[in-house]
């Protein structure tokens, strides 16, 4: 078993608690008051994109604070686990509830151009590009169980807490990325987004098992074993989701227009069937 990396005096601990918790209540209480604006406003915002939004903060911040992310530094299950609400769950959660649609909503003029030229610049078209997202989020776990990054990871408070926030980062890139609600700077074709979401589910699913059959260093086979089953239903279970979602964009897409090009060939219709009764009627007449 890896050492579990202490966090000094239970007084100590407590209060690491409550300043992490800062930034959990600041993000849930900025979401709500964007949304009140709103209504203030006579915008109505759907209420179950602010579910979403606590939901999504609540699970990542169960990854850094809290019993689960205690009990992550000696257990590997339950660090499958929080790795499950940080990079999958939360993200997932997250995107579904828009902030930047809420921000560019809620801002000023100046703020929301400024926000609107930041998704447009170059870094964010090429982080948001489904495949540069894949590689960040999958290839990081690649990164994070084949080398001796994990072992530190157990070992060292900093590592820890910055392998977990790109964890949480590169899995909202990914999702945003496939399923994305927000303003994008470009977005995918269906084809190319379903490509990356399959091979990424593969690729995460190849994992799992390696895990199962050579668990990280100072892992015991017991837990590596549940572990990685965790890993790989609960991933499961998520993509699941992404591709029901992307499934039903790809619908919803194609629906439009074949209603548009119902439209105009029933325009068409008219047109021709107008002018030959016109034509008719001309010739009656003469």
């Amino acid at each position: 078993m890896i050492p579990a990396h202490t966090h000094g005096s239970p007084s100590s601990g407590v209060s690491s608690d409550l300043i992490a918790l800062i930034p959990v209540l600041v993000a849930i209480a900025v979401y709500l008051a964007a949304t009140a604006i709103g209504r203030q406003r006579g915008r109505s915002w759907p209420w179950f994109r602010t579910v979403f939004w606590i939901a999504g903060v609540l699970a990542a911040a169960a990854g850094f604070i809290g019993p689960l992310a205690a009990a992550a530094h000696e257990s590997f299950v339950a660090h499958m686990a929080a790795h499950l609400l940080v990079g999958m769950a939360a993200p997932l959660l997250l995107v579904l509830s828009a902030p930047m649609t809420l921000a560019l909503r809620t801002l000023g003029v100046d703020p929301a151009r400024r926000l609107s030229w930041l998704l447009r610049s170059p870094l964010a078209r090429v982080l948001t590009h489904p495949v540069v997202a894949a590689a960040l989020n999958v290839g990081g776990l690649w990164v994070l169980y084949r080398t001796p990054l994990y072992e530190l990871m157990q070992r060292d408070v900093l590592v820890h807490l910055l392998v977990m926030l790109h964890v949480l980062a590169a899995g909202y890139l990914y999702t945003y990325a496939l399923v994305g609600i927000d303003p994008s700077p470009h977005r995918s074709g269906f084809v190319m987004r379903s490509v990356v979401l399959v091979s990424s589910l593969a690729a995460h699913g190849i994992l799992a098992k390696v895990l199962y059959a050579h668990p990280p260093p100072g892992v015991p086979v017991a837990d590596a074993h549940t572990g990685a089953r965790l890993m790989f239903t609960g991933g499961d279970a998520v993509d699941f989701v992404l591709i029901v979602l992307l499934c039903a964009e790809w619908y919803r897409a194609t629906g439009r227009r074949l209603g548009a090009t119902t439209t105009t060939m029933s325009v068409v219709r008219r047109t021709a069937t107008d002018a030959q009764g016109g034509s008719r009627r001309t010739k009656g007449a003469s």
